[in-house]
């Protein structure tokens, strides 16, 4: 079944789920995204990875800064919708605009509601050392991702997984799932979200970035790929903050923060519980490095202190 559909999104886990839509003979009539930002070196104007995708198809595209006045309404009602599906769009959307579609809104969430509302779930259960989330196909509501659940499905978290490669993962869960709701919405029941079990995924900061040397190797690791891409974990040497993307426990202790080996194999640094090995670091204006080569390149010594 075609639905007329208005789609509001974002970055790329918003785009896979347009793609899949168009894919699935879907009329998308209109999309939503945010206003074109500033990025790179030259911060010249950037299209979002969802309106690069309408783009390329044609699609005509809206991109108010807010949606509080009603006279910014009037696209949307214009476009008479069946449903509006919707995937960090990172704009709230009023009570007005929810009723406007005929089946209402569909929310794309990356966890399992009601874990990780909020604006960084992915991240967020990275950092915690959940052993799994996924993706919930919600109907919206004016809350903060409170709405009644259609369709939840789990995924593991490997160890492995940075906020990377988790969100390529659940990216492609959350197209598939969004097709399968419209496809059996009518069949679907929506289960409200039970009230126990909720936690909030606050927006990652770049205050957080900074290595905390005096947590538990075990959390620092995590955090260490909860924040990869961004806003990537930092430590400083002699003044020069060193970006680690990769680190694995391992045995020793010390001095939080001080570097118990660095003999051109290994850089092992102490933490408040065990230690790290830093196994993939970056410094200023370089690209990644293994630790080998980092090592090679930047004077580091056991004894050293990592602040």
């Amino acid at each position: 079944m075609s639905l007329n559909l208005i789609f509001a999104g974002t970055p790329e886990f918003a785009a896979q789920a347009l793609e899949a839509l168009i894919a699935a003979g879907h009329n998308i009539k209109l999309v939503l995204t945010q206003p074109d930002r500033p990025a790179g070196r030259g911060m010249q104007l950037h299209a979002s990875a969802v309106k690069q995708v309408a783009l390329k198809h044609g699609i005509p595209v809206y991109q108010p800064e807010k949606l509080r006045d009603p006279a910014t309404h009037d696209p949307i009602r214009a476009v008479e919708a069946d449903c509006m599906v919707v995937a960090a769009y990172g704009i709230i959307l009023p009570q007005a605009v929810l009723d406007m579609p005929r089946i209402g809104c569909l929310n794309i969430h990356a966890s399992l509601l009601p874990r990780w509302r909020g604006a960084a779930p992915i991240q967020r259960a990275i950092e915690a050392g959940d052993a799994e989330t996924g993706v919930t196909i919600m109907q919206m509501d004016a809350g903060l991702d409170t709405g009644a659940m259609l369709l939840k499905e789990a995924m593991t978290i490997s160890a492995e997984d940075t906020a990377a490669s988790l969100h390529d993962k659940l990216a492609e869960q959350g197209a598939r799932l969004i097709v399968d709701a419209l496809a059996r919405y009518e069949q679907l029941t929506p289960e409200p979200q039970p009230e126990a079990g909720v936690t909030y995924a606050a927006k990652i900061s770049k205050a957080e970035a900074r290595i905390d040397w005096t947590l538990p190797a075990a959390e620092i690791a995590r955090r260490i790929r909860a924040f990869d891409p961004f806003p990537g974990a930092v430590t400083e040497s002699g003044g020069v903050a060193i970006k680690v993307w990769r680190a694995s426990e391992t045995a020793g202790s010390g001095t939080p923060g001080a570097v118990l080996q660095a003999d051109g194999q290994q850089l092992v640094v102490a933490c408040g519980e065990g230690a790290l090995a830093l196994t993939l670091l970056q410094k200023p204006g370089s690209k990644r490095l293994q630790a080998r080569d980092f090592l090679q390149g930047f004077a580091l010594a056991a004894g050293n202190q990592l602040v």
